[in-house]
This record gives structure tokens, C-alpha cells and sequence, in this order.
């Protein structure tokens, strides 16, 4: 089957926010997409809320950015009160360099976010969405996925991305189990809107310049553990944890909703938009690719929310799916780079759900003396350094497409600080323009490659910078805040490769160990054309 015959090159599954940026970043990426979705019509309520600056850097490889941006309420990061009603435990943000380029954490109304993504989707006339098309079967053969829908069609496609939620039909059908992480706690979450100011308690030791207004606000209390959320404009949410004994059904009644709601806005009036239960879950799928199929966001894993990482999960999943469905559709190389996938983010998952997990713990404990113990504990431990925003929980690739040699960065998040760039101030990727980039410190480090090297680096598409090179011999970028030269300085680094997403696959001190480095990301994408 040659590839005019396939229907699509990748058939998303699902599209809710996962499956929408998924769609944007195939298209972006040149991939004739397909996106499935059983719903006619988008989900009309809010379920996820934050996102981190990861998502937006994401958002701004996919030209979405500035899209979104409006819809996005800056949060100042997370404060957790004790069962005193002291704090125990305070992650801001507010004032922090932003190194990657954006905010540590935002919030946002789901639907509305859906709508963008969606809409984005008509730039790519090679992207299309259809709706109301519920998947009944899949079948796969060595070169290709055949899906068939509720109306009997069938499509056929290269690839498939599951993004099809908890509940996920592909995940089922493949027969892929899911590793339960031994979580699983029931809360009320109720969403509202409110006309005015929300009223906290009298909460002791909040730090000077903390608003809690742009906090999320976790209450460890033994009597109900519970969390505040600040949403975008007038929206708010509230979870509350169920106590033993207390029926879903009797729990979303409207008088029980107002009343856990009501101390809050007493000076505000307030419509709740939806109030449902639900059980926090560590879960992970075991496998999550099968052959051409691959399980990504909730399809492939489930974590408690007291970070705030799920759908971010989901975006990474996709984020680095995208560029190696490129590389292997367009750019040539062997289709086994995919194989990387699971490697590379079922870490970085599992670390934020034992995380979550953790902290889920703490923030649930319903005993009061084992409550006035963690209190104790937590504030000692304030003060010390702890990570600025949940997404530092995440650790650098230690496998998969990263270089051997493991020199310092590999695999980390590379910065993303603002430059100067044929006359204009700009952020680090909007000036690279993404993809692969090899960016030296200064021109000196690549004035030793060989006619060969830099074929590779040509046939690679990897995109060449440094650091104020006036001699032509590569892009030039100039580092007018110095974030660039004291990241390279930090790793003994003369130059860094980058990958699409964002990670770093090795650095080099050297025009010698440079030369290896352009040499092992060539045999790790394996070009067969």
C-alpha cells in the first residue's frame, strides 16, 4: 500500500485537549491527520484547569500562543494550609525568572481552550476533524490501521494516537492492563462562577506578598481535607474530599454543594456550573504502544490532580510523539525511533504520580495527631529549597534519543530566555524556529566541521546558531541577558543540540566531542532514505 492509498497518515482518537494539540502538532508538522471523536459536540463544562509553562512553550511550537494567551489566568503557584489553619508548606512562583520563556503556572476554562485548539485546526488544510464518529473496531496489518466506525466506514491510516481518555476504547481493545499505583480517593468537585471577591479564613503565617486569591489553595484538614483553585475571570473551583460513609449521590445535591461552597462567597454571588464526584487515581497503562497503535494523555495514564499535571502529561506524550512521527514520515528515518516513546515519558510520568501520590497522602490524612505530626514536619522544612513549580518534579531523559555520552544537560529542559534576532527581541524558539537546533556559544566551536558534519547536519534538518557570529558562518543570535552563557558555562558546554521538544540530546565542550555528537543523533534517527 503506497501512501496515497491510506486515508490519513495519523488518526488521532478523541478530541479533547490532548487529542486537539496533538492535531495541531501533526499538522504543524506537515502529517495528514485524522481526528476522530465520538461527541457531535465538545464537552460543554469544565474539567481540567492548569497547565504549566511547558504547555504554553508547547503551545508556541504549534503558532498557538498567542491564541491562548487571553484565555490564561497567571497563578502565582500553590500554598498548603495545616490542620490549624497555619501554612505548612508555600511554592510561589510570583517573581521567579521565567527560564523557559512563560509563567510557571496558569489557569484556564477548559471549554474555551477546546474552542481554540479546534479552531486552530483550519490553518492545515491537510488536517480534518470528524465528529459524532464513535470507533466500533481496529485492526492492524504490518504497514497500516485499519479503523471502522459506528457508521460502518473504515479508515485507514499509518499510525494512531489514542487519545480517548480514561475510559479509552483503543487502550481496551488492544487488551493493555493498566499498573495500579495504589491511589485511589473520592472527592466532590464543584465548579462555580463568582460575581465578587472569594473570602478565605483567617489562615496564620501566610508569607508577605502571597495573594491567595492567585494561589491554589490546598486545605490539609482532618475534619475535610480540600483545595481552592483560582480560574480564568470569574470562574473558581472547589474539591472536596469525601468522608467515610458519604454517597456520590447524595454529595452532588445542589443544598450539600452550597453549603461546603458557601463560606467562601460570602461577599460574592456565585452559580455553581457543575458539581460531580470522582476517584483520584494512580494509574499507568503497561504498555503504551502496540505496534502502530500508541496510547497517550488519560488513555495511558491517570494521575491524582494535586499538581495539576495531568493534561500536561498528556501535551508531553504528544509533544514527543509529534516530531518522531515527522522524522519517520518525512524525514526517513527507521520507524523503531518510535520505540523511544514509553522509554521517554513513562518516567518522567511515574515520577509526578508517586509525587502527587505523595503529596495526596499528606493532604488526606484524617487523623489528627498523625496530622499535627506533618505539620510539624512540613514547617521545619520550610525555607528550604524546594522545586519553584510542579513541573520541576519531572527528571531529564536518561533514555531513548538522547546522546550516550551523558555529558552535563543531556536530556534536561533547555531554557528558553529572550534574544535578539535580525533586529528584533524575541524568545529562544520563535527565533530557531524549532525543530533541530545546534546552538554553539560562539562561532569558534564550528568552525572545525567537516564538509561531512555539516551534511549531516543539513540532512538531519537540524537549523544552526551562535552566539554573536558576525562571520556568516551560522545564524546569529545575540544573548542580551546572559541566560545563554551562564547556561553553557553551568554544563562546561561549547555547544547543545536540541530536540523539537524542547530537551536537550547532548552537549559538547569541543569541536572534537562536537563531531561525536552530530555523529550519534545520526545513527539515533537512522535515516533509510
Amino acid at each position: 500500500m503506497n501512501a496515497a492509498e491510506f486515508d490519513c497518515e495519523v488518526a488521532v482518537v478523541g478530541c479533547g485537549p490532548v487529542g486537539a494539540i496533538a492535531a495541531n502538532l501533526f499538522g504543524q508538522a506537515g502529517l495528514r491527520t485524522l481526528v476522530i471523536e465520538r461527541e457531535a459536540a465538545p464537552y460543554p463544562l469544565p474539567r481540567a484547569v492548569h497547565i504549566d509553562h511547558e504547555m504554553m512553550r508547547i503551545f508556541q511550537s504549534a503558532g498557538l500562543a498567542q491564541a491562548v494567551l487571553p484565555l490564561m489566568r497567571e497563578a502565582h503557584g500553590h500554598i498548603h494550609i495545616g490542620a490549624d489553619g497555619g501554612v505548612i508548606r508555600y511554592l510561589g512562583s510570583k517573581g521567579l525568572p521565567k527560564r523557559f520563556g512563560w509563567a510557571n503556572d496558569y489557569f484556564f476554562f477548559q471549554p474555551e481552550l477546546e474552542a481554540a485548539m479546534v479552531e486552530g485546526l483550519a490553518r492545515f488544510a491537510h488536517v480534518a476533524l470528524r465528529r459524532g464518529a464513535g470507533l466500533t473496531a481496529l485492526e492492524q496489518t504490518p504497514d497500516s490501521v485499519t479503523l471502522t466506525l459506528a457508521d460502518a466506514r473504515a479508515v485507514t491510516a499509518r499510525y494512531v494516537v489514542a487519545c480517548d481518555g480514561a475510559n479509552s476504547f483503543v487502550r481496551k481493545a488492544l487488551g493493555i492492563a493498566l499498573d495500579d499505583m495504589q491511589f485511589h480517593e473520592p472527592w466532590l468537585v464543584v465548579d462555580a462562577e463568582v460575581d465578587g471577591p472569594i473570602t478565605f479564613p483567617d489562615f496564620s503565617g501566610v508569607p508577605a506578598g502571597a495573594e491567595l486569591s492567585h494561589l491554589s489553595v490546598m486545605l490539609c484538614d482532618p475534619q475535610r481535607p480540600a483545595t481552592l483553585v483560582p480560574g480564568r475571570r470569574n470562574h473558581r473551583r472547589w474539591e472536596f474530599m469525601l468522608l467515610p460513609g458519604e454517597r456520590d449521590d447524595a454529595m452532588m445535591q445542589p443544598a450539600i454543594v452550597e453549603a461546603l461552597v458557601a463560606p467562601y462567597v460570602r461577599n460574592a454571588r456565585s452559580r455553581v456550573i457543575r458539581a460531580a464526584t470522582y476517584r483520584f487515581h494512580g494509574l499507568v497503562a503497561e504498555r503504551w504502544q502496540s505496534e502502530r497503535v500508541f496510547l497517550a494523555g488519560d488513555a495511558a495514564h491517570q494521575t491524582p490532580p494535586f499538581f495539576g499535571q495531568g493534561m500536561c502529561h498528556g501535551f508531553r506524550d504528544v509533544a514527543n510523539l509529534a516530531w518522531k512521527l515527522k522524522a519517520v514520515l518525512r524525514g526517513g528515518a527507521d520507524p523503531r525511533l518510535l520505540e523511544s516513546y514509553q522509554p521517554e515519558r513513562a518516567p518522567h510520568v511515574r515520577a509526578v504520580i508517586e509525587a502527587a501520590i505523595g503529596a495526596g497522602r499528606y493532604i488526606c490524612e484524617r487523623d489528627p495527631a498523625a496530622a499535627a505530626k506533618r505539620d510539624a514536619a512540613l514547617r521545619a522544612a520550610m525555607g528550604k529549597p524546594v522545586v519553584a513549580s510542579a513541573s520541576d518534579l519531572i527528571p531529564p531523559l536518561r533514555a531513548g534519543v538522547v546522546d550516550p555520552s551523558g555529558a552535563p544537560g543531556t536530556g534536561a529542559r533547555f531554557i528558553q530566555p529572550y534574544v535578539a534576532y535580525r533586529g528584533r527581541r524575541t524568545l529562544l524558539d520563535d527565533a530557531t524556529g524549532g525543530g533541530f537546533v545546534l546552538l554553539a556559544s560562539s562561532p569558534g566551536v564550528l568552525h572545525g566541521l567537516s564538509d561531512a558534519q555539516r551534511g549531516s547536519l543539513d540532512r538531519l534538518g537540524v537549523r544552526v546558531f551562535a552566539i554573536d557570529d558576525a562571520s556568516g558562518v551560522s545564524a546569529a543570535l545575540s544573548d542580551d541577558t546572559g541566560d545563554l552563557a551562564a547556561w553553557f558555562a553551568a554544563h562546561d558546554a561549547a555547544a547543545v543540540m536540541l530536540r523539537p521538544d524542547f530537551y536537550v540530546y547532548g552537549t559538547a565542550r569541543d569541536a572534537g566531542t562536537l563531531a561525536s555528537l552530530i555523529e550519534n543523533l545520526r545513527a539515533a534517527l537512522a535515516p533509510t532514505a
